[in-house]
């Protein structure tokens, strides 16, 4: 600052109240001051002033996987709504690790980000209550944990469950195989409940083997896929309870020669824009992943300005398509 100063012809304070924008310096003053931050390349020292002014003008956002279409949406609109209200947004990828979230809300909390955003990778909340001591706001996205209690902004998916259940037995589905997401976490745990409930109430009493836990990865949808359909009673439909498991799950269908919908049904938890486009186009439960990557943001923000904040339900909403068929039970068909 004083290379300016000295560059510009006015005083160090000078050239710090044109650089935070105060009023008092002239029109004339302001370019100089400008042009000779342009001739030196001169940049503030972000941390220095984070330190004076106790603001970043930066959010930290922790995701469960970066690879997971669903997650990678949902940063691009928390960056979207976080820029528009002039802040950066740093990233971590925890990749369903929980040392590995750890590692990145701390190296966050230590940045002295304005405010943190997590998607936990399990249930265990121990780090949320260090993030909670630091001081540092926090809002976590699509999952919760035990304890501490903090806001959450998720999809509310259980009135689409139900719905696709009804939807499945009304084709005539009887032997429906779930590909369930890890039991420690809580969308996996909420998701199989609420859709076995659903079934229950309808007269279709699950069994335990046509039942199958992933991991939210492509390979175990695929892993669980090929366990359901080497049953002797194979279900005559499927659904995966993620995105990615089943993408898992479609490709080992297809590999193994079953007809989607004529030899086996198919129904995923999460949309995406290629789903409609597949042959068959996917019966999915969609969730409004923008929304809620921006009411995520908007609560963290809405914290970071010392406004109290409440969970975020957000509903998200079965899309019928073509991949479940018409309930004919045909289980055995495959492709010549």
């Amino acid at each position: 600052m004083r290379d300016v100063a000295t560059r510009a012809g006015v005083s160090v304070a000078t050239v710090s109240r044109v650089l935070n924008e105060h009023p008092a310096p002239t029109k004339e003053t302001r370019a100089r001051v400008f042009a000779a931050v342009d001739e030196l390349g001169y940049r503030p020292n972000v941390l220095a002033r984070s330190l004076r002014m106790h603001t970043t003008r930066t959010l930290g956002l922790v995701i469960s996987d970066l690879l997971n279409p669903f997650f990678a949406e949902i940063a691009q609109a928390v960056e979207e709504e976080a820029r528009e209200h002039g802040y950066c947004v740093v990233f971590g990828n925890a990749d369903e690790r929980d040392d590995q979230q750890l590692t990145y809300v701390r190296a966050l909390l230590d940045r002295r980000v304005d405010g943190l955003l997590v998607c936990p990778a399990t249930d265990d909340g121990g780090w949320v209550a260090e993030a909670v001591a630091s001081g540092v706001p926090l809002v976590l996205i699509d999952r919760t944990v035990r304890e501490p209690r903090v806001p959450v902004v998720r999809a509310d998916g259980r009135a689409a469950l139900r719905e696709l259940a009804a939807h499945l037995v009304r084709l005539g589905h009887r032997r429906i195989g779930v590909i369930a997401g890890p039991e420690r976490t809580s969308t996996g745990r909420e998701r199989l409940e609420t859709f076995l409930a659903a079934l229950t109430e309808l007269g279709i009493s699950p069994r335990p083997a046509h039942v199958v836990h992933g991991d939210f990865r492509r390979e175990s949808g695929a892993a669980a896929a090929r366990r359901l359909m080497a049953l002797d009673e194979r279900p005559s439909v499927l659904v995966a309870m993620d995105n990615l498991m089943g993408l898992g799950a479609l490709a080992e269908l297809r590999g193994g020669g079953w007809v989607v919908p004529d030899g086996v049904g198919l129904a995923i938890y999460d949309d995406q824009p290629w789903f409609p486009l597949l042959d068959p186009p996917i019966t999915v439960i969609a969730q409004p992943t923008v929304e809620i990557g921006r009411a995520a943001a908007r609560s963290l923000l809405a914290l970071v300005a010392g406004e109290r904040v409440d969970d975020v339900l957000l509903p998200a909403r079965l899309v019928t398509r073509r991949s479940c068929g018409e309930g004919r039970v045909v289980s055995r068909t495959r492709t010549p």
